[in-house]
């Protein structure tokens, strides 16, 4: 059993953050072998934070349904509802690197905007 969802995330975080760690990406892409398609070949694909965070939605729905249809009594339901969990823990780790992301870039207008003031440029 294998967390698609996780390891796509992975990957498309790689992109996003320019992170080139070859033996890292090589592990991800094995365990997706077969599994990239839809909301998670999204993930893996993604080159922006706003991608990440779609895809991981509709990933999201995908597995939400997978529980909703799953039987009870299958060993594996446990663990598609483990995953939910995983997933929902990760979805709220990138809203909290986006908004950390936008508050750099506020903050680094307001450094501008000082850097301005202080030192008026001439037109």
């Amino acid at each position: 059993m294998s967390c698609h969802e996780i390891e796509a995330l992975r990957l498309g975080l790689m992109n996003v953050l320019g992170t080139s760690d070859r033996s890292v990406r090589e592990h991800a892409e094995k365990e997706l072998e077969g599994h990239l398609e839809g909301p998670v070949e999204g993930l893996a694909n993604a080159e922006s934070l706003s991608e990440l965070r779609r895809h991981l939605d509709a990933a999201l729905v995908d597995l939400e349904e997978q529980i909703a249809t799953a039987d009870e009594s299958d060993p594996e339901y446990d663990y598609l509802r483990g995953r939910l969990v995983a997933v929902r823990d990760a979805e709220q780790s990138l809203a909290r690197l986006t908004d950390h992301g936008e508050s750099l870039l506020d903050d680094l207008g307001t450094s501008h905007d000082v850097l301005h003031e202080a030192f008026p440029v001439d037109d």
